[in-house]
């Protein structure tokens, strides 16, 4: 049976659902990831536009995606945040909202504790002094696929790489095109949970000759991936395109836009697990622990858990 492994780390929270020993989903949640899908905020309308831009309480922006009719530039409302902000190289996506119902009243939406929670499967919470539940089921090489793209796959591999209109799934392999096709639909179906992905989706599967065929790698596809989603055939050219729902980043999005915090909070959840008695004096690559040494309420979090202060020095 399947169960979510969550953790409360340091810089972020992390959870994966996890199968027979295998990471079926997986999320990370920044600790100032900024107003959480569901929160009701106030806000003033800063731009009418289009789009609609509000300034909300705390500072960030939000597109409004309905403007209520006769509302002021400058005029407070409540609003609803339907899709956080989206990281990406240059210019963030901004956050989405609209106006919050007549009866809402202003809160937080819920963190990634309460999302997994609220899916009904058992979650289990992890302590760093216990066996590493996570690291067992995969951990580093989920996070290694979210920063590199590479997935291998029996038969085949995947290339993955978001970009600001969509992420890309590119299909190789030596294997003949349709059952290449074939292995690589499921692939791609679990990729796509396991890594969160929304939005937009491009696969380019092999160039696979027929019609029956393209319809069964289609079909492949539809039989791993759940649902909601929506998507084209497979055209002659062996491209086939999903749309998701897209509420967050994907894992790969927040990792690759910042890939020097990705280690460095990866390095902390190393050290936070060394057990008592060990030496205390740990190398780590210099540009890794220059971005440790910016966040001293990481390095006063580590002491606090750990019950000592590390000695970090660099390679």
């Amino acid at each position: 049976m399947a169960e979510w492994l969550y953790e409360a780390g340091i810089g972020e929270s992390r959870a994966a659902l996890v199968e027979d020993g295998r990471i079926l989903e997986a999320a990370i949640e920044l600790d100032d990831a900024g107003p959480r899908v569901g929160a009701v905020l106030r806000a003033r309308l800063a731009d009418r536009g289009p789009p609609a831009i509000v300034m909300l309480d705390g500072g960030s922006e939000a597109m409004l995606v309905r403007l209520p009719p006769g509302l002021s530039q400058g005029a407070a409302l409540l609003v609803t945040v339907t899709r956080e902000a989206i990281p990406e190289p240059g210019r963030a996506k901004r956050t989405k909202a609209e106006p919050a119902s007549s009866d809402a009243a202003p809160a937080a939406g819920p963190d990634l504790l309460a999302r997994i929670a609220a899916t009904g499967a058992a979650v289990r919470r992890l302590r760093a002094h216990e066996a590493d539940a996570l690291e067992a089921a995969g951990w580093s090489e989920l996070l290694d696929e979210a920063l590199t793209g590479e997935i291998a796959f029996a038969g085949g591999a995947l290339r993955m790489t978001p970009t600001p209109a969509m992420t890309l799934f590119d299909v190789d392999g030596p294997t003949p095109p349709t059952p290449l096709a074939l292995a690589a639909a499921p692939a791609v179906a679990e990729a796509i949970r396991r890594h969160g992905i929304g939005g937009s989706i491009g696969i380019d599967f092999p160039t696979v000759a027929g019609r029956e065929p393209r319809q069964a790698v289609a079909a492949a596809l539809d039989a791993a991936l759940p649902p909601p989603f929506e998507r084209t055939a497979v055209n002659g050219f062996g491209f086939l395109q999903i749309v998701r729902p897209r509420p967050r980043a994907s894992l790969p999005e927040l990792l690759r836009v910042d890939p020097m915090g990705a280690e460095a909070r990866a390095a902390l959840r190393r050290l936070e697990r060394v057990p008592p008695g060990a030496p205390r004096r740990h190398r780590l690559p210099a540009a890794v622990l220059a971005r440790i040494a910016a966040q001293p309420d990481w390095l006063a979090d580590l002491a606090r858990r750990t019950g000592a202060t590390p000695d970090l020095e660099s390679d």
